[in-house]
């Protein structure tokens, strides 16, 4: 056993030793931490186990955690700061005696309970519960995790994200009745994505939001058609999102590139900057893996699942300078590689937690003025996630049924699914997607893109500066959306009086009036316009953009606007600027 009298211990940020006051003042028996991903929980549990083994509080530590790799990543920050936790512990094996304690997962715990009471109650114990959320993923887990560490000194539960889309209770999390008839989970400390972001800890988000048409073909033989980013129903939003997802089609092949284009601005500033594309399944991984062997200098490094040596291909490209990693969920969470500045949201996991532990890859600062970027699909769902991405939500138990968008029933459901599971043969075929850069989302506001036309465009935005920090990419997205409708106003202004003029002269010369534009050319135009304001106005409002095309229709009347003629896009453009 190590346990130095006066163990070197880290230097603090803020927050952590606030919350090591909190709790060394106490001492409770179980205390809850939430920090925002990157803010340094692993740091904090470590600096307060070295002390209550110092001062001999305790004489183990246990570490839970979801995964495999996890723990290795929890031993070797272990050793940094003095301990040494046996990540090797098997459910048949003894404990080290020269070790100050073991890492395991909840899988582990819920196998062998018995085991691991046995183990903790042995000593005076101290039990770390990494993403304590995980505890309720399997009744085995949470019932296991109860039972095995229901007589220890203490409990320390941390989390980035608290709470879960379901009523599984979290193990040793407090609950209190809000005063309604539900019970909503309270920390003992917390520190959120806004207060990190404000202290320079996290690096500021950028979302680039990419629509575009998708087509596909259903077992009838039927084609559609619709626009990501547009009102749809049920059925389209999952099969739009879905083809615009298939590494055959256009869209992914595009969204890659614009995202390699922005990792290679980024390095200019940040020489080692990486990039992660979160896929939904094997094969897509592997297929937008070869997409960016064809634009990467650097080899792409592929992690499936917790596959066997998936650790060892994690740390490897963290260590290295390679410019792209392509995963399949088992990076969303906990795994630290801090140079990740660019990600690609390419899988229709579409859950709070999941997204929120997406993006945590991201966030973890390490010199100020760093950004991140981050792109993806232009779907009612993850557009109300990013633009939700600083505000804190609690765990609540005992709600009725959580309403649902009208986006969300069982078929967005099924493109939701953690496991790869194909459509029924021959019932869904795609036909392609292009890829439009539709909006950014930065602070819980939206900023439309379209004042400038195709590639002039996405290169504005992807040519952001590298080096900025959170009130001068504010600053700087106000400004260039205040430009971008001054623009269009006098783009509109021109174009009346050019029409006015061409009336006039037609009117002198005896011709009938023009009819103007052909709609291919005209309503797409439209269409992006109508796009465009309804994006600067839901920033404003903080509506989601659903909503706002819906007002518009109810308003002006018409089909959806896929279905509108120049005319009604028209109206509703000059609807909409009467706001």
């Amino acid at each position: 056993m190590t346990s130095p009298a006066t163990p070197a211990l880290p230097q603090l940020r803020a927050w952590q030793q606030q919350a090591l006051a909190r709790f060394m003042a106490e001492r409770p028996t179980d205390f809850t931490a939430v920090a925002t991903p990157g803010a340094g929980k692993t740091t904090f549990a470590l600096t307060m186990s070295a002390m209550l083994l110092a001062d001999r509080s305790v004489d183990r530590i246990i570490v839970v955690v979801p995964t495999e790799h996890l723990k290795v990543q929890w031993a070797s920050a272990a050793a940094r700061v003095g301990l040494s936790l046996d990540h090797e512990f098997t459910n048949s094996s003894a404990v080290n005696p020269a070790y100050d304690g073991i890492v395991v997962t909840y899988a582990q715990v819920g196998m062998h309970p018995f085991k691991h009471h046995a183990v903790a109650s042995s000593k005076r114990t101290m039990v770390i519960l990494d993403e304590i959320h995980h505890a309720g993923d399997a009744k085995s887990w949470g019932d296991g995790v109860r039972e095995a560490y229901n007589d220890v000194v203490h409990r320390l539960a941390l989390t980035g994200t608290p709470f879960r889309s379901d009523d599984s209770a979290i193990p040793f999390v407090r609950y209190d009745e809000d005063g309604e008839g539900h019970l909503v989970s309270r920390s003992d400390y917390t520190y959120g994505y806004s207060e990190a972001l404000r202290d320079g800890v996290v690096r500021p988000v950028v979302f680039l939001a990419y629509s575009g048409q998708a087509r596909w073909r259903d077992s009838a033989g039927d084609e559609y058609e619709a626009r990501l980013g547009e009102p749809l129903n049920a059925e389209q939003t999952a099969r739009a999102w879905k083809t615009a997802l298939d590494p055959k089609g256009e869209w992914i092949p595009a969204v890659l590139t614009a995202a390699h284009t922005r990792l290679m601005q980024l390095r200019r500033n940040m020489p080692d900057a990486g990039g992660l594309v979160i896929a939904s399944d094997t094969k897509t991984a592997r297929a937008y893996a070869k997409i960016l062997g064809e634009l990467s200098s650097t080899p792409v490094a592929v992690v499936l699942s917790d596959e066997p040596g998936s650790s060892e291909r994690i740390q490897a490209f963290s260590d290295s300078t390679d410019e792209w990693m392509v995963a399949v969920r088992m990076v969303s969470e906990g795994v630290d590689v801090p140079r990740l500045a660019v990600g690609v949201y390419a899988t229709s996991a579409s859950t709070a937690l999941f997204f929120a532990q997406a993006i945590g890859r991201f966030v973890r600062s390490r010199m100020p003025g760093e950004t991140a970027s981050v792109f993806l699909p232009s779907v009612p769902v993850l557009l109300g996630l990013a633009e939700n991405l600083e505000k804190q939500r609690d765990h609540v138990l005992g709600k009725p049924e959580r309403p649902k968008e009208g986006w969300e029933d069982d078929e967005l459901a099924a493109a939701n699914r953690e496991q790869n599971e194909p459509d029924e043969p021959g019932s869904y075929e795609s036909l392609g997607a292009i890829a439009e850069l539709d909006s950014l989302i930065y602070d819980g506001s939206t900023y439309g893109t379209g004042t400038l036309s195709g590639s002039e465009e996405e290169q504005e935005y992807l040519g952001l500066p590298g080096l900025l920090d959170a009130d001068q990419v504010k600053a700087l997205l106000r400004k260039r959306q205040e430009d971008q409708l001054d623009a269009r106003d006098e783009q509109d202004k021109a174009r009346r009086e050019r029409e006015a003029e061409e009336a006039r002269r037609r009117a002198i010369e005896g011709k009938p009036a023009t009819a103007g534009k052909v709609a291919s050319e005209e309503i797409p135009q439209l269409r992006k316009e109508l796009n465009t304001i309804v994006s600067v106005v839901a920033g404003r409002t903080g509506r989601p953009h659903g909503s706002v095309h819906t007002e518009v229709r109810q308003a002006c009347g018409g089909p959806p606007t896929a279905l509108c003629s120049a005319e009604q896009l028209r109206d509703r453009i000059a609807y909409l600027r009467t706001w």
